[in-house]
Formats: C-alpha cells, structure tokens, sequence
C-alpha cells in the first residue's frame, strides 16, 4: 500500500447506482486500501445520513471486491458482508 493510503471514509468515493422503491445500491471506490479497512464496522458510518437498512455497497478496494449490506444498530451504521 502506498505511504498516502486513508483509512478514513472518502464521501467523494461514495456514489448511487440504482434506486428504486426506497432501496439505493452504492458504490465505494477504494483502489489504495484493504477491504478489510472498508468492510469493518463503523467505516461507513460518516454517511449515515445517506444510507438506510437494506441498502446494498458494493465495494471495490486494492486487493478484491464485496458486497456489503446495510443495517443499522440505533444511530450506528453496520455493513454485513452478503452471503
């Protein structure tokens, strides 16, 4: 990984795909970080405002890709891998 690389949530790197009926799918681009860093609980938290339980993020990071699903435990914002 690069000396540069973030470990903080990018809100440039959020964005929508498709929405429908209330359900939005996301993309986050991450290509200098692990998906680790990304799929661990609380990185998405900065855009709580943004995003509702059942959303899906679709993650791209430097070393593989996931599908995340939105849930939420109060105000937090929790990301579950889909399986």
């Amino acid at each position: 990984m690069p000396a540069t690389e973030t470990q903080y949530f990018q809100p440039a790197n959020l964005s929508v795909l498709a929405y429908a009926q209330g359900f939005t799918l996301w993309h986050y681009r991450a290509p200098a970080m692990r998906l680790g860093t990304v799929a661990a609980e609380g990185f998405l938290e900065p855009a709580a405002d943004m995003l509702a339980c059942g959303d899906m993020v679709l993650v791209s990071a430097g070393d593989g890709g996931r599908v995340l699903y939105v849930t939420k435990r109060g105000q937090r914002v929790a990301a579950a891998p889909l399986s």
